[in-house]
């Protein structure tokens, strides 16, 4: 008996389906979440008879893990992020901003690889012609890189499987279509199932697998929640259309830490690698300017300088307002609270601006002194001296929480050739060696830290 199909609606955070849309998913209590999505309903054929098979367990000792195999792209940054190179039979979905360079660091990837290996680059999007234009403006030109404009993903799979490259890169999910469901490209069931059956041929055949995810207005990865956790590897792609820098950043990688970052500069010629992101951070500062202090973050292994800006300004308004960019809406209001309990100093009829330079976010705790010293600065109009770099995490009674790893933070404020450092008094313990070059200033209080603005 042949099916009916059934229109239901399903949410693209937690996968709750309902007969009718709703504004907000009664399941996850996610607000426009709800999309629809085609089904097949009917009279199910009667299951075939299943044969009985036998199962066995295999002890943990008995396997044979063998040596991690890893396809060393060649881009420092990029290996960085993966853990160290591309590992064979993974897939790493790749996701960001439309033209935030998703795909030309991937035709890079090509264009490294393409003298060791067979890669076969899957476009949904794109012609060959605009590929082909694309890859000549980086340098790529080789035979063993095949293109291949196909949206289903049955026969992608297909051809995966008879030619058996040694790399496949996807562009985009939200383009590959199941020709045995009814839904539309890029709707939540034809998203997850061309990902399943992605990753099953990569899987089968140890072949490294390349997904680029689209995002939505909210800036998350397009399509099911489910679809982060299919993947082995999330990689994003942060930074300001209108700025050249970009970071590419892992939120999920199960070969390797999520911390790491690779910083990128978009040029005519496609994106290169930022080895010294400090002083990238630090480029086209203006000196003797109120509202301007230097911190040091860690991102994974590597310390970075980043400037951060204040600005206070008279309100118009009945409402103050406060503003954030790079740094969390919510912690900058704390940090309000304790400048005016602690300190006495009020922002409460004042506009605060906070910014991080660069396009780079923050969300560690250890820049919060410096946070609090460009305010203060903005707010008593007098200049941070240019030589000083500040870090440590405020707590509510005002007092300065150790941070981790201030060696590596002191170093690279040094290497930067920065003069003066203000932190907590208890990151003293830490240091194992001083460089003679830079002045330690430990602080208990963060009025002791302000008390350094003059």
């Amino acid at each position: 008996m042949a099916g009916k199909s059934k229109t239901v609606y399903v949410c693209s955070e937690c996968g709750y389906e309902s007969p009718k849309w709703m504004g907000k998913c009664s399941e996850c209590g996610a607000w426009n979440t709800m999309e629809e999505d085609l089904r097949i309903t009917g009279r199910a054929p009667a299951p075939a008879p299943r044969a009985v098979r036998s199962f066995a367990a295999t002890p943990l000792s008995q396997i044979d893990a063998g040596d991690e195999h890893r396809f060393v792209t060649g881009i420092s940054e990029l290996d960085r992020v993966l853990g160290g190179g591309i590992v064979k039979g993974s897939v790493v979905l790749l996701s960001g901003d439309p033209g935030i360079g998703k795909s030309t660091i991937l035709l890079q990837v090509c264009q490294v690889l393409q003298d060791k290996l067979d890669i076969l680059y899957v476009s949904g999007e794109e012609s060959a012609i605009q590929i082909k234009l694309r890859a000549k403006r980086i340098g790529l030109e080789s035979s063993r890189v095949s293109i291949m404009t196909e949206t289903d993903v049955q026969s992608v799979c297909e051809y995966i499987s008879s030619s058996k490259p040694e790399l496949v890169i996807v562009d985009s999910i939200q383009t590959m279509q199941h020709s045995d469901l009814p839904s539309s490209p890029g709707s939540i069931t034809q998203v997850r199932e061309s990902t399943n059956l992605l990753l099953r041929t990569g899987k089968s055949l140890d072949i490294p697998v390349f997904i680029v995810g689209h995002v939505n207005k909210g800036g998350d990865i397009a399509g099911p929640k489910v679809l982060e956790h299919i993947v082995d590897t999330v990689l994003y792609f942060e930074g300001e259309r209108n700025q050249s820098y970009r970071i590419l950043r892992a939120i999920k990688n199960r070969f390797g830490s999520t911390n790491e970052i690779g910083v990128f500069e978009m040029t005519e010629t496609g994106l290169t690698e930022v080895e010294n992101p400090s002083a990238m951070m630090l480029s086209g500062r203006m000196s003797d300017v109120s509202g301007g202090c230097i911190t040091c973050i860690i991102e994974g292994t590597r310390p970075i300088l980043a400037e951060v800006q204040g600005l206070v300004a008279a309100t118009g308004f009945g409402n103050a307002r406060r503003t954030a960019t790079g740094f969390d809406y919510n912690r900058l209001n704390l940090l309000l609270a304790v400048l005016e309990k602690r300190l006495g100093l009020y922002f409460s009829n004042l506009d605060t601006y906070l910014n991080i330079v660069g396009g780079i976010r923050i969300d560690e705790p250890a820049a919060d002194l410096a946070v609090a010293m460009s305010l203060v600065s903005g707010l008593r109009d007098i200049p941070i001296p240019d030589d000083l770099v500040a870090f440590g995490e405020i707590g509510l009674s005002g007092e300065l929480r150790s941070v981790p790893r201030a060696q590596a933070r002191i170093s690279e404020a040094a290497r930067m050739g920065f003069k003066k450092c203000v932190l907590p008094k208890s990151c003293l313990k830490q240091i194992s060696s001083v460089n003679d070059s830079i002045e330690l200033i430990g602080v208990r209080r963060l009025s002791d830290a302000v008390a350094v603005i003059r």
